[in-house]
């Protein structure tokens, strides 16, 4: 699914000339300029639009659907997701501020988000360069959830990340649904909205409220603590085309070791993205009893690529092809 932080979006805004917004009224894209103009039409409509709709995810043979609600007054932005199968579980978010309740267990886990992930957002840090690694192509015109959408595929350069087809209302940019597509152009995971109403009342209170009554949880704030790969004693020695390191801390591995509370020893995470997509690096201290063997496993789009390096564990997650992966596997490399 996609991500969003803001910082770098400013500047890639600040760079859309008059003649790309002309370009994407008139439905036209030719030019980097003009598709860029296109992907932050879409990144400011998941940002700026207030709307509430049902969304399913499809990926790996699995299928999972999420009602949500997102308002934009002024600056500020509020969301509520709400899983509809399986296990219960919320996520309120209040700009960075990330809030995922589970009611079974009556666990809260609260933290700032080191990337704004959801569908329908779009755009990472980075993306300014994005034409350099896509091609962006009209495909026409389909309805979308009750909505008329332009087509929209932007194609890789190379063969070191996927492809995406979207769907974004014609009226709005909103993105109503979005595919990742593999080498031979299929399908491997699909976020789309199943109904949505766009334009809604923004309504704050149905996300603050909700944060500041968890009584009865137990409420977990896993420390990330900013840090640097090489203060951490690693280096990647060679650089991934288009992708730029976004942010690094120390932290707990995953929300279970932060919902199990058990003490775990922190690791490093760095995050990698080429605007579109990430790469998260995990390094954490080699435990024989838990690490047990090295292992590539695929998930619809996502791929995560675990082994030991010395004395560490390292596990590298990302929606992108596994020799991607084995790239930064290989050019991770602990200091000398």
């Amino acid at each position: 699914m996609f991500l969003r932080p803001l910082f770098a979006l400013a500047l890639a805004c600040a760079s859309l000339s008059v003649a790309g917004a002309q370009a994407v009224a008139e439905g036209k894209v030719s030019e980097p300029q003009d598709a860029r103009a296109w992907l932050m039409r879409i990144h400011e409509a998941a940002n700026r639009r207030s709307f509430e709709g049902t969304f399913v995810v499809s990926s790996g043979g699995a299928v999972s659907s999420s009602s949500i609600a997102h308002y934009c007054d002024g600056s500020s932005q509020y969301e509520s997701i709400e899983s509809l199968d399986g296990q219960a579980r919320r996520v309120f978010r209040h700009n960075g501020l990330v809030q995922t309740v589970w009611p079974g267990s009556r666990v809260a886990l609260v933290e700032e988000s080191l990337l704004l992930m959801s569908f329908p957002g779009l755009l990472q840090a980075g993306n300014d360069r994005i034409v350099d690694f896509y091609e962006l192509r009209k495909e026409g015109q389909e309805r979308v959830a009750g909505h008329e959408a332009d087509v929209l595929v932007l194609q890789p350069k190379d063969t070191l990340r996927y492809g995406y087809r979207l769907w974004a209302d014609k009226a709005s940019g909103l993105l109503l649904r979005a595919d990742v597509l593999g080498d031979k152009h299929e399908a491997l995971e699909t976020s789309a909205f199943s109904q949505v109403t766009i334009g809604v009342r923004p309504q704050p209170e149905h996300v603050l409220l909700p944060m500041k009554h968890l009584e009865g949880y137990r409420v977990v704030k896993p420390v990330l603590t900013p840090t640097r790969l090489e203060d951490e004693g690693w280096v990647l020695n060679a650089v991934v085309p288009g992708f730029r390191q976004v942010s690094c801390v120390r932290r707990a591995m995953d929300e279970a070791a932060a919902r199990a509370d058990d003490g775990a020893v922190p690791v490093v995470q760095t995050i990698l993205s080429d605007g579109l997509t990430h790469v998260s690096v995990f390094i954490e201290p080699f435990n024989a009893q838990r690490h047990t063997r090295h292992m590539l496993a695929s998930v619809g789009a996502t791929q995560t690529l675990m082994g030991r390096k010395g004395n560490w564990w390292v596990t590298i997650v990302g929606d992108v092809p596994p020799d991607t992966l084995r790239m930064f596997a290989n050019a991770l490399e602990r200091k000398k």
